[in-house]
């Protein structure tokens, strides 16, 4: 996977193939996307003038499909960041109201969540043994609380097998999605080792009085049926000054995010006086999504 090819040569040598044929049918065809659409230039060659058009027309067509008006943008990394995630486990009481701001914020379909609260044992870590699934009064007696998200990998495994470039890692530490270059094969999201890439598998069924309108095109516009989309920490947010909806919708003040080059920032603080400890760290994908405990 360390060689790239053209978008067009891969969607040859997929159709070329009769099972490649059929997840193309089942994904992007399924969605009728238009000639200009589906073969726009990858994101990186987009002109200015390219991408007021682009922006134009996915404003268009969601008002047409859903009677919404929408702003789209596309709000570049501020020179000078690099954007970390702290949580304190000790805070978090399991209440997954980060979930629900999340899908909201995101434009998610609600059978996908970009956030799981994982209910563990106190003095484990093991994840496998750990319930995604909890139900009742939280927090619950000898349990504490792990929300696991996409962690912005350093050395993200996901964009080095995406075979198009179609997901890659920008300046400030956000990894993203050109979701119309995305041809939905997975290959990223069975290269995540956090479990924080989604398929869709269906168009995705949002209340239209509850769609963010103000949208970015690398992250919460809608995506469309076939693509595999990701948390990019909310940067129609972050990139403007504000925090993840995430963070807004926790009542324990357990999330903290900012700027691990500020030396003034909370979560340099953080970094440097906690017992900080991440996921998986065996695999040296080197997360940007930290934990500590008090």
């Amino acid at each position: 996977m360390d060689t790239k090819i053209s978008r067009r040569k891969f969607l040859k040598s997929v159709v070329a193939t009769a099972a490649a044929a059929t997840v193309v049918t089942q994904t992007k065809v399924s969605e009728a996307f238009s000639f200009a659409e589906y073969f726009q230039k990858h994101y990186s060659e987009l002109t200015p003038e390219n991408k007021k058009k682009i922006f134009a027309r996915i404003e268009t067509e969601t008002k047409e499909k859903y009677g919404v008006d929408v702003k789209v943008g596309d709000p570049e990394p501020i020179k000078g960041v690099k954007f970390v995630y702290g949580l304190n486990l000790n805070k978090c009481n399991g209440n997954r109201l980060c979930v629900e701001a999340c899908q909201k914020e995101n434009n998610l379909d609600r059978s996908i969540a970009y956030i799981k609260v994982i209910e563990m044992d106190r003095g484990t870590l093991d994840l496998e043994k750990g319930d995604r699934y909890y139900e009742g009064e939280v927090p619950k007696a000898g349990k504490f609380y792990l929300p696991v998200q996409c962690n912005q990998c350093e050395h993200a495994p996901c964009t080095r097998a995406c075979p198009i470039d179609a997901t890659w890692k920008q300046e400030d530490g956000i990894v993203v999605v050109d979701y119309n270059w995305c041809i939905g094969c997975r290959y990223c999201q069975a290269a995540c080792p956090y479990e924080a890439r989604h398929y869709n598998f269906h168009t995705p069924v949002i209340p239209a009085d509850e769609i963010n309108p103000n949208q970015a095109y690398l992250s919460n516009r809608i995506r469309p049926r076939g693509v595999v989309e990701k948390c990019t920490y909310c940067l129609q947010r972050t990139r403007v000054g504000l925090y993840p909806a995430c963070l807004e919708a926790c009542p324990t003040g357990a999330r903290k995010f900012g700027n691990i080059l500020d030396p003034e920032s909370e979560v340099y603080y953080i970094l440097k006086h906690k017992n900080i400890f991440v996921l998986k760290e065996e695999l040296n994908t080197v997360p940007q999504f930290f934990y500590y405990f008090g």
